[in-house]
């Protein structure tokens, strides 16, 4: 089972829809005794970055969710949820991320229009992708987004899309996975990333 975190904020269906689409277990929820049970884990949603974490925090699931990422769960974060992975972001100064992965979220470009809202092609960097595995090496993916992380360990970028700059947009390290745009809103790409995110929980 993959268990879709609810914390309350944006369309977390959406999300946890695109799941059942392709056939996998799930269920959307903050329930405890279920996250313990997940053979998979996935925090999507928009929204800003000190108003989710404080939302989070609130189901009581916070301290939970690194738990199991330390006790190699396999997680996906989309969008904020990508975002909440880290330490910091520019966004809320005050706010505190999961910090499961080294970094601070920092606002994009102001030569740009923000937020970057369209498709743009995402640039694979790495052959050994789980996440953009049987895919195209520059596939299209739809963002909406201010801000984007900047990982202090360098080695876990997997692909970057250009926006006025080069944006970190995938991460995997060790069963943490991390896009900024939304697989459930790109389409058969997005849907042929989140099946690998399901095998690899199937394992």
């Amino acid at each position: 089972m993959i268990c879709v975190i609810d914390y309350g904020i944006g369309n977390l269906r959406s999300a946890q829809k695109a799941f059942e689409y392709i056939g996998a277990n799930s269920l959307l929820t903050s329930d405890a005794t279920l996250i313990k049970q997940a053979r998979g884990l996935v925090l999507p949603g928009v929204g800003s970055f000190g108003r989710t974490m404080d939302a989070l925090i609130k189901t009581g699931t916070c301290d939970l969710l690194k738990e199991r990422i330390e006790a190699g769960v396999p997680f996906l974060g989309i969008c904020i949820g990508f975002q909440m992975l880290f330490e910091t972001s520019d966004e809320s100064p005050s706010s505190r991320g999961l910090g499961v992965l080294g970094g601070n979220v920092e606002v994009l470009s102001p030569k740009v229009k923000r937020p970057q809202m369209q498709w743009n092609r995402v640039e694979v960097e790495r052959d050994d992708s789980i996440l953009f595995r049987n895919m195209d090496p520059s596939p299209w993916m739809y963002f909406v987004h201010s801000y984007a992380p900047s990982p202090t360990d360098l080695r876990s970028i997997v692909a970057r899309c250009n926006y006025g700059e080069d944006i970190v947009c995938a991460i995997e390290q060790e069963n943490i996975f991390g896009v900024q745009f939304h697989p459930e809103k790109s389409g058969p790409a997005g849907i042929t990333l989140l099946r690998n995110f399901v095998d690899k929980v199937s394992g």
